[in-house]
C-alpha cells in the first residue's frame, strides 16, 4: 500500500525548530542555539566542560578573572603599565571564547557552566533572569577548528560532557518550565555516573591519551565549586 505520509521541505507551519516556545528554560546547541534563543533568552549559559568551562571555573573559583580568546595570539588592549593583570588568565578558545561573544552580542546575560559548579551557575541564572527565560547552550565539538589560526568553523559534534554539564544545570533548574530539550538533558545527567561517562567518551579518551587525564577528572567532579562565572565586559568573573 503507497504510503499516505509525505515529507516536504522545511519546516511545519509556524514551526521555529529552535525557539522551544513556551518554556522558561530552553536548551539548544552551539552557536546555532546562542543565536535562536538569545532573541528571547535573558540569561545564556555556555557549557564547554571539556575544557573551556572548568578550566573557567577553576580560575574564578580562586578569585581570579578569564579573559576569553578566540584565537591564541589574539590581542588585546592592555594598560601600558600592565604586564600580567595579577588574577587574570587569557583563555584562547575558538569554542566556549566564541560562544560567550556571540552570546553577549544578542544582550542576554552570559554565564558560563559545567559540572563543578553547575547548582551555583543556575541559582546565579534564576536570579538573573527573574520571568524571563534561561537558555543552557552546550558547545559541543566544531571539527576541523585549529586553536592557533582563524579557520573556519567547522561542523558541529554534539558531545557527551556538554549534553551531561548542560543537563547538571537544567537539573539544578528543576523550578522553572523546562522544554523537552531541557527535561532530556536532565534526565540524562540523573542516570549517569558521571566520571565513568567522561573518562569514557571520546573527549575524555583523547585528554587522557595525550597526558590530560587529571583534566578529565577535575572535570568530573560535580557541584564543587560555588563560583557562577558571569561576563562582565570581556572578563568572566565570579557573580
Amino acid at each position: 500500500m503507497e504510503s499516505r505520509i509525505r515529507v516536504e521541505p522545511g519546516h511545519a507551519g509556524g514551526v521555529d525548530a529552535f525557539a522551544q516556545d513556551g518554556h522558561d528554560l530552553r536548551l539548544e546547541w552551539g552557536a546555532e542555539g546562542v543565536a535562536e534563543l538569545g532573541r528571547e533568552c535573558a540569561v545564556l549559559i555556555v557549557v564547554d566542560v571539556l575544557s573551556f568551562s572548568t578550566t573557567v571555573d577553576l580560575v574564578t573559583g580562586r578569585g581570579g578573572r578569564v579573559r576569553p580568546l578566540r584565537w591564541r595570539g589574539d590581542r588585546v588592549p592592555r594598560p601600558a603599565a600592565v604586564g600580567a593583570d595579577p588574577g587574570l588568565l587569557d583563555l584562547p578558545s575558538p569554542n566556549g571564547a566564541t560562544l560567550c561573544a556571540e552570546a553577549a552580542g544578542t544582550g542576554a546575560m552570559v554565564l558560563v557552566g559545567c559540572l563543578r559548579n553547575a547548582s551555583a551557575v543556575a541559582a546565579a541564572a534564576d536570579q538573573l533572569a527573574g520571568e524571563r527565560p534561561i537558555g543552557v547552550v552546550p558547545a559541543g565539538e566544531r571539527w576541523g577548528i585549529n586553536i592557533t589560526t582563524t579557520a573556519p568553523r567547522g561542523p558541529l559534534r554534539p558531545c557527551v560532557e556538554d549534553f551531561l554539564g548542560a543537563g547538571a544545570i537544567a537539573a539544578a533548574l528543576s523550578g522553572r518550565d523546562a522544554s523537552a530539550e531541557a527535561l532530556l538533558a536532565a534526565t540524562a545527567y540523573r542516570g549517569t555516573d558521571i566520571a565513568e561517562a567522561l573518562r569514557g567518551c571520546v573527549s575524555g579518551r583523547g585528554l587522557t591519551l595525550n597526558g590530560h587525564g587529571r583534566d578529565v577528572e577535575l572535570a568530573a567532579q560535580v557541584d564543587v565549586s560555588t563560583a557562577a562565572a558571569v561576563l562582565v565586559g570581556d572578563l568572566l568573573e565570579a557573580a
